[in-house]
């Protein structure tokens, strides 16, 4: 019969038919359902490490962990094109999620998984910390309230540990913000203080790009650019903040530690003032003030949320003088622009939960329920691919993308049983690739569709190959909790 097969060219995904029946003449890994010995949570976890350790042993060379950005397990050959930061994320990622399910497991009375792997999983982290050093640089900027050097993430790898490029657009606020959120959950899981250090280090930093100017009406212009050398504002770079500064929150609730607060006097607009503010009430305080600018500006008319705002002015970073000091001059921006994709509606869901728990407020109660229907009304598509499956659009990086929706359904789903059956969808497609397509350890970039038949077509992204794993983990530990 006629189905579609992915085709994998450098990073052009094709979508053709061809006359085929299901693409499993190698596979011989379809599995029964668990049994009594093993439950959907089991074996999820076992799925997710079993992905997690393929990968990272397919994508990672050498004791600097140096990513490949591609992987064919049909060919067992990888690219020469080093992932991004952003792929290097997806690793720390799928490792995290790996050791909250092991520690779930052990919490509901199991702990011989725990015992076995929780500390290779978390000697893994720290190796995989260790060299993300390589995307680190040093570069000054100056801010909407002050000129600072500082050391973050840069998009691509350096040469040597702290030896890369990040001034200017070579680093992106919502690469740090991905990464603050996995350090926060490493501490949760380890304890290790370095990594809290870290994560506030990195939180400072975007808090920094706040646009904390004024409007011509007095009000807090708002929004966090996509990095300090652009203007537009995006979900990316704003709703991932969210759920970390409600975490943080929660970390030093009750206590007296505080942090600088920098900001610009409402009386004139004008001059930049600092307050010393408890941690605690810092952290939330932004954390609602980033969740209001994305849902005022992105929310869409049929409830998800778009992609960024545009139409900019200035059209691209530019500095005043107020009072002989240098600051960045605010910026103005007037067009929603798309597309709505699922990471900006997970994001914003995931805060909603977090936002709900930590302030007891019914209106992150109502956001979140609407945007739950709402996200999988727009983005899954019954029937598309497979009788009884959702399919997810998976052009571009949306793997990836989707994977951060999944990841708010179950972070919502405390609050709203109904998003059991969104949760599903995603458990179900998972199971499909994985009984049907698995080939050498490997999940096909498209899970209801499966792979092209001409072996050198079927590179896969490394993020992905972590997403998938990733995702697994999460729903054992949702089926352990939940």
């Amino acid at each position: 019969m006629k189905k579609n097969v992915i085709i994998v060219i450098g990073t052009l995904f094709l979508l053709m038919t061809c006359a085929c029946g299901e693409t499993t003449p190698e596979n011989g890994n379809q599995e029964p359902p668990p049994s009594q010995e093993e439950s959907l949570a089991e074996r999820n976890l076992t799925r997710a490490m079993e992905l997690a350790d393929n990968a990272i042993a397919a994508h990672f060379t050498g004791s600097a962990m140096t990513m490949a950005r591609y992987y064919n397990p049909y060919t067992d050959t990888r690219s020469d094109e080093v992932g991004s930061i952003w792929m290097y994320t997806s690793a720390i990622e799928a490792v995290n999620a790996i050791l909250h399910a092991l520690q779930a497991e052990k919490e509901q009375g199991n702990d011989s998984r725990y015992n076995e792997h929780f500390d290779r999983y978390s000697e893994q982290l720290s190796n995989l910390y260790d060299n993300a050093d390589y995307y680190l640089g040093t570069f000054t900027l100056t801010s909407y309230t002050q000129t600072k050097e500082w050391t973050v993430y840069g998009v691509n790898r350096g040469a040597s540990k702290g030896g890369a490029r990040v001034d200017g657009i070579e680093n992106v606020y919502d690469d740090q913000m991905w990464l603050i959120r996995e350090l926060l959950e490493s501490y949760k899981l380890t304890g290790e203080v370095q990594y809290l250090e870290k994560a506030e280090y990195l939180t400072e930093y975007v808090l920094d790009g706040w646009d904390c100017t004024f409007d011509a009406d007095g009000n807090e212009t708002g929004g966090i650019p996509w990095g300090p050398g652009y203007v537009t504002k995006h979900s990316c770079s704003n709703g991932p903040l969210v759920s970390p500064l409600v975490w943080l929150h929660e970390l030093y609730k009750g206590k007296d530690d505080e942090v600088p607060h920098r900001y610009i006097d409402p009386e004139d607009r004008r001059t930049r003032k600092t307050q010393q503010m408890k941690k605690s009430e810092y952290y939330l305080m932004f954390a609602e003030k980033i969740y209001d600018w994305q849902k005022q500006y992105l929310l869409r008319a049929d409830g998800v949320y778009d992609d960024m705002m545009g139409g900019c002015t200035p059209g691209n970073p530019e500095l005043e003088t107020i009072d002989g000091v240098t600051y960045r001059k605010g910026i103005t921006c007037r067009d929603r622009v798309g597309p709505a994709i699922t990471y900006n509606s997970g994001t914003m869901l995931s805060g909603a939960a977090d936002l709900y728990r930590a302030t007891g407020n019914g209106k992150y109660l109502a956001d979140g329920s609407g945007l739950s229907d709402a996200s999988f009304t727009y983005f899954a598509r019954k029937d598309m691919n497979v009788q009884g499956y959702y399919t997810y659009d998976i052009s571009g990086f949306r793997n990836w993308f989707n994977g951060v929706l999944m990841r708010g359904y179950v972070d919502f789903y405390p609050s709203y049983s109904k998003a059991a059956t969104y949760i599903d969808s995603f458990q179900k497609n998972l199971d499909y690739g994985y009984d049907q397509f698995l080939y050498n350890g490997f999940l096909p970039t498209n899970l209801l569709v499966g792979w092209s038949r001409t072996n050198n077509n079927n590179n896969t992204e490394g993020m992905f190959n972590f997403a998938f794993a990733a995702e697994y983990a999460v729903l054992s530990r949702y089926e352990l909790t939940k």
